[in-house]
């Protein structure tokens, strides 16, 4: 398995470009809010009412978990905890705005704005996104964004 560095330094070669790292900062943590939000309205019939109160009784909960400790907390405890922060604030945004609104459009809407965001970055940057070449860098890209922010 790769290191947390190596990851970033692979990430980093297709983001250079000062535009589109100002649009990824943008447009990562709201790719991964709304995905949390999907995740959210997959329907679980009952499934996870164990877990209690709805923001926490869903996939994108059970599935946030397993990349969290799966994925991030192995590359490293600091990047870990800083997603875990950011999966709490995705799961109690998303809950408040489905009190308010259709979460499922909110959810879509927001997803292919910032999808359009990303690739218009990729656009300015010239170069492909991490992700045609490695999937995983759709995991690699949020923690990049929130270990920038935190640094």
């Amino acid at each position: 398995m790769k290191s947390l560095q190596q990851w970033f330094d692979e990430y980093a070669v297709s983001h250079q470009n000062e535009t589109n790292i100002k649009i990824h900062f943008i447009c990562v943590p709201a790719i991964f809010f709304s995905v949390v939000g999907l995740f959210m309205c997959i329907p679980d019939y009952g499934l996870l009412s164990f877990l209690g109160h709805p923001a926490v009784s869903n996939w994108a909960f059970v599935l946030l978990i397993i990349f969290l400790i799966g994925f991030y907390f192995r590359l490293s405890i600091k990047i870990g905890l800083q997603m875990l922060l950011f999966s709490v604030f995705c799961l109690i945004g998303n809950y408040y705005i489905s009190i308010y609104f259709p979460l499922l459009f909110v959810s879509l809407l927001l997803f292919i704005v910032a999808w359009i965001g990303q690739f218009y970055g990729h656009k300015v940057e010239g170069k492909k996104p991490s992700f045609i070449k490695d999937l995983q860098f759709l995991l690699v890209g949020p923690a990049w964004v929130m270990y920038k922010i935190f640094k």
